[in-house]
């Protein structure tokens, strides 16, 4: 059985919420909505100053998922085709490197019996050579005549 956990939507429109705007000639600036006129307009004041210095709204912008979500896209839509190539060969070394780390975690874990939790025998020139303790001389019985 497989559940899925969803997020709520949490960004609704609401009177004294922090906006992106989206589209117009004021793309991609903060504003705070005033007033919600209908479904698709919405009155914005952009410059609510005071309170918008005092609540710090500009870092605490900067310090967001959302804003750093939008600047990684915004860096990633600017890349040109060398700096693509290069992206390409670095995350392409990465994958090689972390698939190697794993592989050898996964046999090491196999081999000593917790990759599917429970011990396992070990396999042929894996054992454990016995240590050679030094074997005591063998006392002859004297020669009979």
């Amino acid at each position: 059985m497989v559940f899925f956990i969803f997020q709520p939507f949490r960004r609704f429109v609401e009177t004294g919420r922090v906006a992106v705007v989206s589209d117009g000639p004021n793309k991609g600036k903060l504003v705070s909505i005033i007033d919600v006129i209908d479904q698709t307009r919405r009155l914005l004041h952009v410059y609510v100053r005071k309170a918008w210095s005092d609540a710090k709204v500009d870092e605490q912008w900067t310090e967001s998922v959302w804003a750093k979500k939008r600047a990684a896209k915004d860096k990633r839509a600017q890349l040109t085709d060398f700096d693509r190539f290069k992206l390409r060969r670095v995350r392409s070394r990465r994958n090689h490197i972390r698939t190697a780390t794993f592989l050898a975690l996964r046999k090491a874990a196999s081999r000593n019996g917790t990759l599917y939790g429970k011990k396992t025998m070990a396999k042929g020139g894996d054992k454990p050579k016995p240590s050679k303790k030094a074997k005591p001389e063998k006392k002859t019985a004297p020669k009979k005549k």
